[in-house]
């Protein structure tokens, strides 16, 4: 009888606090990491009538701006993700914000259309965050949420949750449900100072810290399978987060899955399987010397002694890749398409979403029923056997300008199916082309420039052969 009176208080506790709505579950919590301190993204200009990127913020995100005042008018969404949403190597001016932005006055000019971009250099999925949170504050009508390459950019350390006491993470698992948990242990924490709560997290700088960001950084990065199970959790946990911040406002979101190029990025980083002998790491190095002196003039010959590479090490990613271009040049390209894919998936350093990442995208649009463009699959028919690459993309992620424009399509598609927006008619597509080729005319050549030069330090940074990201040096160009 005392226990059941004990139960019954709180159960009697649980439905007190349910419905006055106390100790509900905080999305402010990120039980992986946390941060040094967090910045304001936005700040207003000097006569007030605008908000514009915070002249602190603008060493990983381009300049960008939308009025203080939404007026009725106003159509106002926040796109949020990493470089391939700034439009790097080059900027927003040619990013499928600006493109969707432009489409969207062109067909319903008696509209004010604010698409703005909150794409950050090398930032992850955990760092945009506290970056939607401040834009739900700016009432937005839809948010774009585009993440995913970024995710093992930055080194951090999940071990503090992994080796919590069996006991502990059962009763984080079970009674950290309730809601009088929360607010006791709520309460006690304003009370102490201390949050116990959570276990000890790594502490993040308050900007960046990639890996790739100092020279050689790429020797750092080791084969870790329970790392990157880590990271991927992380990854979906805060897909999740950013999800259910949105239906807290009543806002809708819109996903995306950036594109990666198959064809024509070679793995940044490829390792060895473990237990490699001596014996078997000569007979695979002679095999891939034979193939290698094929590969160029007789490609074909070449898919033998590669096939035959990989039954002795089959996590070599570079060997996927070599034996994928050997498969696209006899034609088989379903095969070529595998190879490719397992090449990026075995990749030591991923600069490219692994398909890991991609599952847990799908899996948390599913369930939580969140509508999304697929730019990889939509990008893939502009490309030779339909296998993502320069034809169509700029480097390793970027899509070129013309990818950022079907990009911008997609997107205004879906958002008139999901009746977000009322445009019924196409008859305005003549003028959106020759909107969009004003707006390239009108470009200064410094801007092509200034993008060239930043495609060439991307490349040098992947490969992690640069002092200093050109993005962060001295000489960086300001409005970029």
């Amino acid at each position: 009888m005392a226990v059941l009176f004990g139960l019954l208080l709180i159960a009697c506790a649980e439905l007190l606090c349910i419905a006055f709505d106390w100790g509900a579950p905080s999305l402010d919590d990120d039980p992986f990491i946390h941060f040094e301190s967090v910045r304001p993204l936005f700040a207003l200009n000097e006569t007030g009538d605008e908000y514009e990127i915070a002249a602190d913020r603008r060493r990983y995100f381009a300049d960008d701006r939308f009025a203080t005042v939404k007026t009725d008018a106003t159509f106002r969404a926040f796109c949020l993700g990493g470089s391939t949403v700034q439009g790097r190597p080059y900027s927003v001016d040619t990013s499928f914000t600006t493109w969707l932005e432009m489409t969207l006055q062109t067909a319903a000019p008696n509209r004010n259309w604010e698409i703005v971009n909150a794409g950050g250099v090398s930032y992850a999925s955990y760092r945009l965050v506290p970056i939607l949170r401040e834009c739900l504050e700016h009432d937005p009508d839809l948010i774009i949420l585009c993440t995913g390459h970024n995710e093992f950019l930055e080194d951090r350390t999940y071990a503090p949750i992994r080796e919590q006491p069996p006991v502990v993470q059962v009763a984080q698992n079970t009674i950290g449900r309730l809601r009088t948990y929360r607010l006791t242990h709520r309460l006690l924490a304003n009370l102490t100072g201390r949050d116990d709560a959570l276990p000890q997290r790594p502490t993040l700088n308050t900007e960046v810290t990639a890996r790739l960001d100092f020279k050689a950084g790429i020797d750092a990065y080791q084969r870790d399978p329970q790392w990157r199970a880590d990271v991927v959790a992380h990854y979906e946990q805060n897909l999740r987060r950013m999800i259910a911040m949105c239906e807290a406002r009543g806002v809708p979101v819109l996903l995306m899955r950036p594109p990666a190029n198959l064809a024509d990025c070679p793995p940044f980083k490829s390792q060895h399987r473990n237990g490699l002998t001596e014996a078997e790491l000569k007979q695979w190095r002679t095999l891939m010397d034979k193939a290698h002196s094929l590969v160029f003039i007789q490609p074909v010959e070449a898919i033998p002694f590669y096939e035959q590479a990989l039954e002795i090490d089959p996590q070599f990613a570079l060997t996927h890749f070599m034996l994928g271009k050997c498969y696209q040049a006899a034609g088989a390209g379903a095969a070529a398409r595998d190879a490719f894919i397992t090449a990026r998936d075995l990749d030591v350093c991923p600069l490219r979403m692994p398909v890991e990442l991609n599952e847990a995208l799908a899996r948390v649009a599913e369930q939580t029923r969140t509508p999304t463009v697929d730019a990889f699959e939509l990008l893939e028919p502009e490309c030779p056997g339909a296998i993502l690459g320069l034809a169509i993309l700029d480097d390793h992620i970027h899509p070129n300008f013309h990818g950022h424009q079907l990009i911008a399509d997609a997107l205004f598609h879906e958002m008139q199916r999901q009746n977000w927006i009322a445009i019924r008619t196409d008859d305005w597509r003549d003028r959106q082309r020759a909107v969009f080729q004003s707006h390239l005319d009108a470009l200064p050549e410094a801007y092509y420039l200034r993008g060239r030069r930043t495609l060439i330090a991307l490349e040098g940074w992947a490969r992690g052969r640069v002092e200093q990201p050109a993005w962060q040096s001295s000489s960086a160009v300001t409005d970029e």
